[in-house]
């Protein structure tokens, strides 16, 4: 499989992250479905561990109901906030429960799960890696369930192998009607540069560059990301603008919009505020707002993730737990993504 993800140099992470800026890991779990002899690509045979609230996951269910694969991929959600100081097992850990209740809404979330992958109804992700010996903790997780095993946990690879493998993995979509997210066609290998160029570009300056701005804690590593966030904004307005292009690539939907999408769907309900992300909406980018509009429209894609998660998620990590309300103006999200005439 070629490369599919930009990774983070890890030189100095220690050191770095003792100076206030957000430095990502490294995946551990890297198998090819459908390449190793371990994991061949079947229908029913698959699992997916995610968390609506996370934009990596957000990639994956995206794939999944983008490629036709909600019925022969099962999938288990966990709660968007992670367990409280007092966990019996371990705190700050990707919960699967489902009595748990939200602080934005007062009930329970009817999209979370219990967990269902494993056979052993595990409370915690991290147990799915312990009983593997690894001393990690991130979803999504892509699991075999019948080896018990953990194929994949880089979101990059996984959306590559759902598209390489959809037509084996049991897609409910004919052939012809599906998506091909990146294309191997000998005669595409410039469109396949472009994805790769895109997909270096928007990992970099908007999906790491969100949570470098967010999550650092120095203010001058905090403004270098903020100020690359909001560069590659403007190329990629100018991109779409360019030609009126329907998508990052032209007239196809790519690897490269599914790689933007999750972010730009959370930048003005929750980034705007919790990411420092403001100096402007997506609504303020006429091209990238009907972009976004465009993508939302697609098939499956509300389905597959819920700003009510993504709320919970960020906010309600915050030091105070309050959840902010709006935006209300010009009309609540996610249904604006609903109106691409709001940016006329």
């Amino acid at each position: 499989m070629t490369k599919t993800s930009v990774e983070e140099p890890q030189k100095d992470a220690v050191a770095r992250r003792a100076k206030g800026e957000f430095v990502r890991g490294v995946s551990g779990f890297r198998s090819v479905l459908g390449e190793d002899p371990d994991f061949p690509a079947e229908a029913g045979r698959y699992h997916l561990f995610v968390a609506f609230n996370c934009p990596w996951c957000h990639r994956v269910t995206l794939a999944r109901n983008i490629l036709g694969l909600q019925d022969s991929i099962t999938m288990d959600v966990a709660f968007p906030n992670r367990t409280m100081d007092d966990d019996p097992i371990e705190p700050h850990r990707w919960e699967f429960n489902p009595a748990r209740i939200a602080s934005l809404t007062g009930t329970t979330l009817p999209e979370c799960t219990t967990e269902t992958g494993t056979g052993q109804n595990f409370r915690l992700a991290k147990q799915i890696y312990d009983a593997e010996g690894s001393d990690e903790a991130s979803v999504p997780i892509l699991y075999d369930k019948k080896t018990k095993r953990i194929v994949a946990n880089e979101s990059a690879d996984i959306i590559r192998m759902l598209n390489a493998q959809a037509h084996a993995l049991g897609s409910a979509m004919p052939d012809n009607a599906r998506p091909n997210l990146y294309p191997m066609h000998a005669e595409l290998t410039a469109l396949r540069g472009d994805i790769d160029v895109l997909n270096d570009q928007i990992y970099g300056g908007i999906n790491n560059g969100a949570y470098k701005a967010g999550f650092s804690s120095d203010q001058v590593i905090y403004a270098q990301a903020f100020q690359t966030y909001f560069e590659t904004l403007a190329a990629l307005e100018a991109r779409l603008a360019s030609d009126d292009r329907p998508f990052l690539t032209g007239d196809t939907f790519t690897e490269a919009d599914l790689r933007l999408f999750p972010t730009l769907y959370r930048h003005d309900p929750v980034y705007y505020v919790r990411m420092k992300l403001n100096g402007a909406k997506i609504l303020d980018y006429p091209h990238l707002w009907r972009w976004l509009c465009r993508i939302y429209a697609l098939p499956g894609v509300a389905d597959s993730n819920s700003l009510v998660h993504c709320r919970q998620g960020y906010f309600g990590r915050s030091w105070n737990n309050v959840v902010p309300l709006g935006p209300l103006f010009p009309m609540p999200y996610p249904q604006a993504y609903a109106h691409p005439e709001l940016a006329e």
